[in-house]
C-alpha cells in the first residue's frame, strides 16, 4: 500500500465555549444535496466489496486477517482518490480466538457437564490461557447468598483473599467490584491451576456472561459462569462437611499479540482547531465477515466522505473520517488513536460521531443519549448538543427514535474518557426486540435486533435496507451540520444533572466484552 504509515500526532483544537446546541441545530446548512447523493445502492456496493474480501479470505475480516487488510487498502485507496489526506496507522493489539469449545465439568461428587455458551453454563474469558486441568474447586471470599441489591462482592480482589487457598486447586471466584483480570491475576499468583468467575447472583447478574481479561497475560484456563454453576462448584466451601468438588476445566485458544491498522482520512479544508472525527470500526469478529457489524457503518461513512468530495463541499471545520481496527477485541484501534493525542490535540477535537451497526435486520432507531435524561449516563459536555442534532433531524423526518446509553460498547468510549463530546447512531445488536418496539418499528418481538450478531451469517444479506437508508441519511446530515457549523459543540447547555457522566470508571464494557 502506497500510503503514509506515520502515527497521527497533532491535528485538531476544540470549539470555543459560548453557543448552545440550539444554535447548531438551527444552522443554515442545507444537507439535502448530500443526503440525496448518499444512496443505499452506493453504500451496498462498499458492503459488497467487504463481503468479497471476506469470501477470498476464510470468511472473515478479523483485525489482523488478510480480509481486513484488503478492507483497509480499499478504504484508503478510495479516500486518497477522492482527495483526502490519508494515513494508515498501524498498531499492535492482543488477539484471542478459541480453537475448540471449552469444557467445564464436575467430576465428583456429582458428575455434571456444564453447557458451553448455554444457560446455566459457562463461557471462556477472552485472553484466557490454554490448558486442560483437573483439581479441587475452592471458593474464594464468597458472599452467598449475595446482597440482594448492591454489587458488593470483593471476591478475589485482594491477595489476602487467597490466604488459605491451596495451590493446585481451581479457584471459584464471584463476580463483583473489581475487574476480572485483577481476580484472575490474584488467583494465578496464589497457585490456582484454573479459574471460574461466576456471576454475582442479583437479578440481572445471575446468567452466563462474556468477559474479558484485557490482554494475553495468562497461561491458565479462565472462564466465566452463571451464578447457578458457581454455587454448585462452591458447595464444599459453604459446607465444610460436604465432599470436595472436583472439576475439570479445559480451554484451547490462541492468545497473542498481532498487528492491525486504522485508516484516517482528513479533509484538505476546514479549521484544524475544530475537527469533527467521524468514526466506524472496520473489523469483524473471527467467526464471520461482519457486513452489518460493522460493514454498515464503515460503508456509510465512506460513501458520505466520497460524496462530500464529489459535491465539492468546503467544510468550515476539518472533517476526519476514521475506520478503526480491533474494535471487536476491545476498542483497541480507537483507543490507540486517542492515546497518541497530546492535550492540545484532544482540545482540538470538537466532537466524535460514531456509527456502529446501522442496518440491523430487526432494527430500532437508537440515538446515543448525550444528556443522560433517558438512560442516566451522559456524555461529556457537548454530547447533549450532539444528541439534539440527531433528534431534531429525525423529528423533521417524522421518524421516532429511542435512546441508547454510553456504556462503553463502541469506539466513542476512548473519546468520552478524555472529555471529547460524542454522539451517534445504532440499530441494535444482541438485544431482544419488545412488543412495544414492534408497534413503532415493525419487525419481530422476542428476537434479536440482529439475529446474526457476531456469527458467520453476518453477510451481505443480513440487512434492513430501510434502516440502512434512514440511518445513512441521518449520519450524512449530522456530519455536514458539524462540518459547516460556526457554533460550539460544547456550548453552554448542560447535561441532565442527575445523570452519571460516562467515564472509564462508569463503563462496564470494552466493546462487546464485560470488564468486571
Amino acid at each position: 500500500m502506497n500510503f503514509r504509515t506515520s502515527i497521527l500526532g497533532s491535528g485538531v483544537l476544540m470549539l470555543s465555549s459560548g453557543l448552545t446546541g440550539s444554535a447548531i441545530a438551527a444552522t443554515s446548512a442545507d444537507t439535502t444535496d448530500l443526503r440525496d447523493a448518499v444512496t443505499v445502492e452506493a453504500v451496498r456496493a462498499h458492503q459488497a466489496a467487504f463481503q468479497g474480501f471476506a469470501n477470498a479470505n476464510d470468511g472473515t475480516r478479523e483485525a489482523s486477517s488478510p480480509g481486513y487488510l484488503a478492507s483497509v487498502a480499499y478504504v484508503a485507496e478510495q479516500m486518497q482518490a477522492a482527495g483526502y489526506n490519508v494515513t494508515v496507522q498501524p498498531f499492535n493489539y492482543p488477539f484471542f480466538e478459541e480453537l475448540t469449545p471449552a469444557i467445564l465439568e464436575q467430576i465428583a461428587p456429582t458428575p455434571t457437564a456444564y453447557a458451553y455458551f448455554g444457560e446455566p453454563g459457562f463461557a471462556t474469558m477472552s485472553y484466557s490461557g490454554s490448558g486442560d486441568v483437573t483439581g479441587v474447586a475452592q471458593g474464594v471470599d464468597l458472599i452467598l447468598p449475595p446482597d440482594p441489591v448492591a454489587n458488593t462482592s470483593t471476591s478475589g480482589c485482594e491477595a489476602s483473599d487467597f490466604a488459605v487457598f491451596i495451590p493446585g486447586n481451581i479457584a471459584i471466584i464471584q463476580r463483583g467490584s473489581c475487574s476480572f483480570a485483577q481476580k484472575a491475576a490474584n488467583a494465578k499468583a496464589a497457585g490456582a491451576v484454573g479459574v471460574v468467575i461466576f456471576n454475582e447472583g442479583q437479578p440481572g447478574r445471575d446468567v452466563n456472561f462474556l468477559g474479558t481479561l484485557g490482554g494475553p497475560d495468562f497461561d491458565i484456563p479462565i472462564v466465566g459462569a452463571s451464578f447457578a454453576v458457581g454455587v454448585e462448584l462452591a458447595a464444599a466451601y459453604e459446607d465444610e462437611e460436604a465432599d470436595d468438588v472436583t472439576v475439570r476445566l479445559a480451554v484451547d485458544a490462541t492468545s497473542e499479540t498481532r498487528t492491525s491498522a486504522n485508516v484516517i482520512a482528513d479533509s484538505t479544508l476546514g479549521r484544524d482547531d475544530r475537527v469533527v472525527v467521524v468514526g466506524a470500526h472496520l473489523d469483524s469478529v473471527s467467526e464471520g465477515p461482519g457486513i452489518q457489524d460493522n460493514g454498515s457503518g464503515s460503508a456509510a461513512i465512506l460513501e458520505i466522505a466520497l460524496q462530500m468530495a464529489a459535491l465539492e463541499i468546503e467544510p468550515r471545520n476539518m472533517v476526519r473520517f476514521a475506520w478503526w481496527g480491533a474494535e471487536e477485541s476491545g476498542l483497541l484501534g480507537s483507543e490507540f488513536y486517542v492515546r497518541q493525542l497530546s492535550k492540545r490535540d484532544i482540545k482540538n477535537i470538537a466532537v466524535n460521531l460514531n456509527f456502529d451497526m446501522i442496518g440491523s435486520p430487526n432494527f430500532v432507531r437508537f440515538v446515543y443519549d448525550g444528556d443522560g435524561d433517558a438512560t442516566g449516563t451522559a456524555g461529556p459536555n457537548g454530547s447533549a448538543n450532539t444528541e439534539k442534532v440527531f433528534l431534531d433531524y429525525f423529528a423533521q423526518q417524522s421518524l421516532p427514535v429511542e435512546a441508547t446509553a454510553f456504556d462503553g460498547r463502541s469506539d466513542y468510549g476512548p473519546f468520552i474518557e478524555v472529555g471529547i463530546p460524542a454522539g451517534g447512531l445504532f440499530t441494535g445488536a444482541e438485544g431482544i426486540k419488545t412488543d412495544q418496539e414492534v408497534t413503532v418499528y415493525g419487525g419481530v418481538a422476542g428476537e434479536q435486533y440482529d439475529p446474526c450478531y457476531h456469527l458467520a451469517c453476518d453477510t451481505f444479506d443480513n440487512i434492513s435496507l430501510v434502516a440502512l437508508d434512514q440511518m445513512s441519511d441521518a449520519a450524512a446530515h449530522a456530519v455536514l451540520t458539524f462540518a459547516l457549523t460556526t457554533s460550539a459543540v460544547n456550548g453552554t447547555a448542560k447535561a441532565n444533572p442527575n445523570a452519571t457522566v460516562a467515564s472509564a470508571k462508569s463503563m462496564i464494557y470494552r466493546g462487546s466484552r464485560l470488564l468486571k
